[in-house]
């Protein structure tokens, strides 16, 4: 992953992909052990390898990539199988909790590691987070892709029985009072719409705009989510990247004594040095801060946090 400042272009480095690993006689399907066996060195790969292609994650073979969505599909289908009534079912944990409960704290571990190969210097610090998060990103694109299954089996399960981003109960009291006697359920059902519309308006989405522009604003409110909301694993790993992460980057911490005046906060540090430095070239203070803040924006930092808004208006005035 690339450390360099300014516009240093660096040979691309592309890995070939990695071939299926052999198995033997067992099942992959066998178990969550055996299944997380069978994933963990393909995530690894895509989301691990290290490479100075940011925009472009490492492939696996087809074969492999075959074989994890047969995998998958087989494990959930033998979980569903093995429950013999209705009843159980309901009384059961739903099928695919454990290994998305694993694939959560694999992006955790990830992003702890990111964290602790930050330089000291914050000069360098964004230098560091923007194609740290470019590469990080393009890896979870891609395993949310490989691991599509999961999305349309578990979680659009649980987003239809209201765990997603988005409860009935987060919008319940602002749509009770707008409620009437009389209300129909397709009233109330396009008033639960509206309230939905006004969260992913926070987000950048206009009334009027593309599908693009649908998903990209969902994608960040489901980013912005508590932790214990079930989201896709697109916006699981964006999720954890803040948590893990940036935040600790944001959280107030130890800085120089001599200098009572500084931003506590790292990051907060980072960006006033650059928005302040002399000798920074305009345009690369610039291409830095659209950077950092279509970032933080994509992992759920909310529009009202302080960075967020000085980054804001830089870009909007040109002015600290």
């Amino acid at each position: 992953m690339s450390k360099g400042k300014g516009k240093q272009v660096e040979p691309m480095v592309l890995l070939p992909p990695m071939s299926n690993p052999s198995a033997g006689s067992a099942n992959p399907s066998a178990s969550l052990s055996s299944l997380w066996g069978y994933l963990l060195p393909a995530l690894n790969h895509i989301v691990r390898s290290p490479t100075n292609s940011t925009e472009k994650a490492p492939v696996i073979d087809i074969s492999y990539h075959m074989g994890i969505h047969t995998a998958t599909y087989n494990y959930f289908t033998m979980q569903v199988d093995a429950v013999s009534t209705n009843r159980e079912r309901e009384r059961l944990t739903p099928s695919g909790t454990d290994l998305y409960e694993h694939i959560d704290k694999y992006y955790a571990e990830v992003a702890r590691e990111l964290l602790l190969g930050a330089p000291e210097d914050d000069s360098s610090l964004i230098h560091y987070i923007i194609p740290c998060f470019n590469r990080y990103s393009a890896g979870a694109h891609s395993v949310n892709r490989l691991l599509n299954y999961v999305n349309r089996h578990y979680v659009k399960r649980a987003v239809d029985e209201d765990r997603g981003w988005l409860t009935l109960s987060d919008i319940f009291d602002a749509v009770a009072k707008a409620i009437q006697d009389g209300d129909t359920k397709e009233k109330i059902t396009n008033k639960l719409k509206e309230r939905r519309t006004e969260e992913l308006k926070k987000w950048g989405w206009d009334e009027g705009g593309t599908s693009e522009q649908l998903a990209h604003a969902e994608s960040c409110a489901e980013a912005a989510s508590p932790l214990d909301r079930i989201v896709p694993l697109s916006a699981l790993a964006l999720r954890r990247f803040r948590t893990e992460f940036m935040e600790l980057l944001l959280a107030p911490g130890a800085h120089n004594g001599n200098a009572p005046s500084l931003p506590k906060g790292r990051l907060a540090r980072a960006v006033r040095e650059l928005l302040e430095k002399q000798d920074v070239d305009v345009e690369e203070r610039r291409r830095l801060v659209t950077e950092l803040a279509n970032t933080m924006r994509v992992i759920g930092v909310r529009d009202g946090h302080p960075l967020r808004k000085k980054l804001d208006k830089y870009l909007l005035t040109g002015t600290v």
